[in-house]
């Protein structure tokens, strides 16, 4: 990770990249489309004057594909320090979690096709117990994700040795 992405003040959080919105973006299109063809077939039926379900899915739908993700955006955010990592996260439900590198179990970076084709990644640190056991942060430029799950790896190998 270079300086520039890491944070100026002690509670500052480390936004994600911009390119996040662009997956999460295609990603809610991807998920829209069965609803509109669904609207498309309904609309064709003429069960109902033209644009009266189709014109209403798409207003909706419009704005949760140029608003959610944005707002999504904007909701998270992290922090790794010299042995913990704090995600940040959630619009209507916030999610502050903590992870000491002392309880990582594993640590995971994935990719998705979205997230391939952007160059981003999540990285995912497993840890010991039940509750909050995998903390997932997406959004991530996948060079990034790969230098902090390294980085991690050395704090959890220095403390078991």
């Amino acid at each position: 990770m270079d300086a520039a992405s890491q944070p100026a003040e002690p509670d500052m959080l480390t936004p994600l990249d911009p390119a996040f919105v662009k997956v999460v973006r295609i990603g809610w299109v991807l998920g829209l489309l069965p609803v509109l063809l669904g609207a498309l077939v309904l609309e064709s039926r003429e069960l109902l004057p033209w644009g009266a379900f189709l014109g209403p899915v798409l207003v909706v739908g419009m704005v949760a594909v140029l608003r959610v993700p944005l707002r999504r955006y904007k909701a998270r955010g992290y922090r790794l320090d010299e042995d913990r990592l704090r995600v940040v996260k959630g619009l209507l439900f916030r999610s502050d979690t903590v992870v000491p590198f002392g309880r990582v179990q594993h640590i995971d970076v994935e990719q998705g096709p979205l997230e391939r084709l952007h160059g981003l990644g999540t990285l995912v640190l497993h840890t010991a117990g039940n509750h909050n056991s995998s903390v997932s942060l997406p959004g991530l430029l996948h060079g990034d994700a790969l230098a902090m799950r390294e980085a991690i790896r050395a704090h959890v190998t220095r403390e078991t040795m």
